[in-house]
């Protein structure tokens, strides 16, 4: 049994940079042993298969890698984490500046729905300065007029006194292209926003490394 993830601990500590390890390599140095007949290299690459990559043992509870052979809870616990932590990372939880830009709304929402294999919806709730108040999930599944009414996105808005909102949802297949479901609902929440006095700001489509704002895309559907 390999007692220790030797190959690419010492590999970092010759001066060789973390960034070039691969997935396994990283993983095998969060797990730490193997088991008997199977070394740590073996273990890591068993999870990755198992669950068709990392953003499948993301989504995998502690107790579906624990079940997975040479794992068990505490090295399950110990990559979950990890993966926290990762998260925390990208996506800090308070955040004070103005959000003034796609950019930042991506920041702030990425690690919420980072590697989501469903459409999520999002509100992002603003005071007078642009500050964030609160996000919000409206809803999780397919995007369509059906799921997101105005009503489920401002009815947050409305409650903390908005000055203004932003909309936001992913795309998990990572093609930024909107849908005509995307632009119908801009243009339904910008009209609905006009009516109660809470400004549409943007929409913003997210995958997990990149964004594409409707608003720069295509400001008239928010011209109401």
């Amino acid at each position: 049994m390999q007692t220790k993830c030797e190959l690419p601990v010492q590999r970092c500590i010759n001066g060789e940079s973390i960034d070039d390890l691969s997935d396994a390599e990283l993983l095998a140095i969060l797990l730490g042993t193997g088991v008997k007949g199977r070394d740590v290299m073996e273990c890591a690459f068993g999870l990755i298969q198992h669950f068709g990559g990392v953003s499948g043992i993301y989504h995998a509870g502690i107790r579906e890698i624990a079940a997975i052979n040479g794992m068990g809870i505490v090295k399950a616990v110990r990559v979950k984490a990890a993966m926290e932590l990762g998260k925390r990372l990208i996506a800090p939880r308070n955040y004070d500046e103005s959000i003034d830009s796609p950019r930042i709304v991506w920041e702030c929402l990425v690690g919420d729905i980072a590697c989501s294999r469903q459409e999520e919806f999002w509100v992002m709730i603003l005071d007078s300065k642009n500050r964030l108040i609160k996000k919000s999930r409206v809803s999780i599944g397919t995007i369509s007029e059906a799921l997101v009414h105005p009503r489920e996105v401002f009815r947050d808005a409305i409650r903390e006194a908005a000055s203004s909102i932003i909309i936001a949802h992913n795309h998990p297949s990572g093609v930024l292209k909107p849908s005509v479901n995307d632009i119908e609902i801009t243009k339904r929440v910008a009209q609905a926003g006009a009516i109660v006095g809470i400004q549409l700001l943007d929409h913003v489509i997210v995958t997990d490394n990149d964004y594409l704002s409707l608003r720069e895309t295509d400001e008239t559907l928010f011209t109401q």
